[in-house]
């Protein structure tokens, strides 16, 4: 029976850049894939957008408000589902993934954010972490040569703690920096010493 994945890391451990190489990887032996995002994702649009400047379009741009079977996808042709910016889904949706696959037996590779840049789960990252049958960190280094494990926010070059859950890097003077958890405490929160 096909297994619902989560692989999960702090802002640019390289998601979207695994997610391509494994798509790549399915299609080189002729397999298909079904590449989502979330339509929550305004960047790149339709496409994947990868920090090493590659990029692939989507399958399927999935809404808030959608859930897959009004695509009317037959999963018999697909050999893996995979999924980018898995964090703006919603549970019903994540829980559809799970469906997926142990119905049609189509393994789902989702790629997403554990937690937010105030450390809260997001909505579908939360039951990911509920349902997924495998798990696995993607490692990334914070500035430090730490590893980091949080997502610190920067409005206008400037630690910010404060705002709504969902800022999309590179709009509206929003840039995400990766931190160990000393260098959040240290550039986010600045507690007293």
């Amino acid at each position: 029976m096909a297994k619902l994945y989560f692989r999960y890391g702090a802002m640019n451990c390289g998601k979207t850049t695994a997610l391509m190489q494994v798509a790549y990887n399915y299609e080189e032996r002729d397999q298909k894939v079904l590449v989502i995002k979330s339509a929550v994702d305004i960047k790149g649009d339709k496409n994947l957008v990868s920090r090493l400047g590659i990029e692939r379009k989507v399958d399927v741009l999935l809404a808030l408000d959608e859930k897959l079977e009004d695509y009317k996808i037959n999963y018999s042709e697909i050999s893996c589902i995979l999924v980018d910016e898995a964090q703006f889904l919603t549970p019903i949706q994540i829980t559809e993934l799970w469906v997926i696959s142990k119905l049609y037996d189509v393994p789902v590779i989702s790629y997403g954010l554990r937690t937010d840049f105030q450390t809260n789960s997001f909505p579908g990252s939360k039951r990911l972490m509920e349902l997924a049958d495998e798990m696995e960190e993607l490692v990334t280094i914070c500035r430090c040569g730490k590893s980091a494990k949080f997502n610190g926010r920067k409005v206008n070059d400037e630690f910010v703690s404060e705002g709504d859950q969902v800022a999309i890097d590179e709009t509206d003077n929003v840039t995400y920096e990766s931190l160990c958890g000393k260098c959040y405490l240290d550039k986010v929160l600045v507690l007293e010493k």
